[in-house]
C-alpha cells in the first residue's frame, strides 16, 4: 500500500465505515485470543463479476502475533460455512500481488483465477484474485491446505 494512503487513514473515519458496513448484507467474524481481538474476516456476495464465483472474501486481517496459529484458517472456514448457509457456492478474494500473505491463500486451497490493476490512494496496484470453487469443502476443512 502507498505510505501516503496508509498515513492518511483516520480511526474515526474507519469506525464510521465499519458502522455502515455492519448494516449491510455481509458476514463479519472476529477472532479473539485470550480476550483480545486479534483479527477479523468479512465477506458476502461478489462485488465484481469473476467467472465461476458468486461470493467474495472482502477482507481478512490478523495481528502479526496472531498469525501462524490457525486463526486465519478458522476465520476463512467460518466465513465459508456462513456463506454456504446463505446459498453461495464459491468464493474469491482480491489480494495485492506482492502481499506477503499470498501463500496463505494457495495453502488454503485457493487458486489464482485472474488479475487486474486497482487504484489505491492515487496509485495503480496489481491485484490477484484467488478463488475457492467449493465453499462446502472449505467449511469442512477439505483441500490442499486443509482449511
Amino acid at each position: 500500500m502507498p505510505e501516503l494512503y496508509l498515513a492518511g487513514l483516520k480511526e474515526t473515519e474507519r469506525e464510521a465505515s465499519w458502522r455502515e458496513w455492519l448494516t449491510l448484507d455481509i458476514d463479519v467474524f472476529v477472532a479473539e485470543l485470550e480476550g483480545e481481538v486479534v483479527g477479523f474476516a468479512s465477506g458476502g456476495a461478489i462485488r465484481e463479476r469473476v467467472e465461476g464465483f458468486d461470493a467474495e472474501l472482502f477482507a481478512i486481517y490478523l495481528l502479526r502475533e496472531a498469525q501462524g496459529h490457525g486463526i486465519g484458517t478458522a476465520l476463512v472456514r467460518r466465513l465459508a460455512g456462513s456463506l454456504k448457509e446463505r446459498g453461495f457456492g464459491s468464493m474469491v478474494a482480491w489480494v495485492l500481488e506482492d502481499n506477503a500473505s499470498g501463500p496463505f491463500y494457495t495453502w488454503s486451497g485457493a487458486v489464482r483465477v485472474c488479475s487486474k490493476e486497482m487504484e489505491v490512494g492515487g496509485v495503480m496496484l496489481p491485484v490477484v484474485a484467488y478463488g475457492w470453487g467449493d465453499l462446502e469443502a472449505i467449511a469442512a476443512g477439505v483441500g490442499s491446505g486443509s482449511v
